[in-house]
């Protein structure tokens, strides 16, 4: 009978000690418990040490970090009518981790499908230009579609960004030839507009030079300079009569009408 109660009082210590370490629990700082007493919600617990009711309380943990979440490649023909792929990566936390539980049976499955369908949907309404060129618009419209949508579940989503944008080949090299073609638009505008300029300050020099006879003579010799400087056996250039006129009056030689 004594050893018949002694087994009694130890089994019954031992459940004792197993009931109280399943009713103590510790939870880091970046968890929530969300309890449920007998099926009803009541406030979130932790983070540290707390205790809860054994088989009366049933606890689910939360994570409250931000989780980083790939999603897939998406085929989507744009607004032009281009195909392409599109995958992007998004940056959401739990604020709530009630409405995380009870809203919402998996709120990371629920915001990748919610992802998916709304990248799809903005990438179709926008043209490849505006996909290539504007990805901060792009990227800050998503992120407030889909923190629109996950808001009910207690879920922020903070940061949505486009990571790639496949496009079939073909298109790539129509893109390089216009690429390419502006470019050259590019070049032949602004060797215009050299031209031109270079055309006016001619122009202006000229005037000054017409005003100031001699500079015209001295620019001229600068030119027979710079000619003579080049290695040429011979030069010829015609000598202006403006030029040797004083010279001819000088020594007394009459110019004649043709000259």
């Amino acid at each position: 009978m004594a050893t018949g109660t002694i087994a009694v009082i130890v089994i019954v210590v031992i459940v004792a000690i197993i009931i109280l370490f399943s009713a103590i629990k510790v939870f880091p700082e970046y968890q929530r418990g969300v309890i449920f007493r007998l099926g009803r919600l009541i406030a979130p617990k932790g983070p540290g040490l707390f205790v809860i009711i054994p088989i009366v309380d049933r606890v689910v943990r939360v994570d409250l970090r931000t989780i980083t979440m790939d999603v897939p490649a998406q085929e989507v023909i744009t607004k032009d009518n281009v195909p392409v792929k599109v995958n992007a990566v998004v940056y959401f936390r739990v604020i709530d981790p009630s409405r995380s539980v009870v809203q919402v049976q998996n709120y990371i499955s629920a915001t990748s499908q919610i992802a998916q369908t709304t990248l799809r949907s903005v990438v179709g309404q926008s043209d490849l230009d505006h996909l290539l060129t504007e990805r901060d618009k792009l990227n800050t419209r998503l992120q407030e579609i889909i923190d629109e949508q996950t808001d009910p579940w207690g879920v922020k989503v903070t940061i949505v960004e486009i990571k790639d944008v496949e496009i079939p080949s073909g298109m790539q090299r129509a893109m390089a030839r216009q690429a390419e073609a502006e470019r050259e638009r590019r070049a032949k505008v602004i060797a215009a507009e050299g031209e031109y300029q270079a055309s006016e300050k001619l122009s202006e020099a000229a005037k000054v030079l017409s005003k100031t006879p001699a500079s015209l003579q001295l620019r001229y010799l600068q030119t027979l300079s710079e000619i003579a400087a080049e290695k040429n056996s011979t030069t010829i250039f015609p000598v202006p009569i403006d030029l040797i006129e004083p010279f001819l009056k000088r020594f007394g030689v009459e110019q004649s009408p043709g000259s």
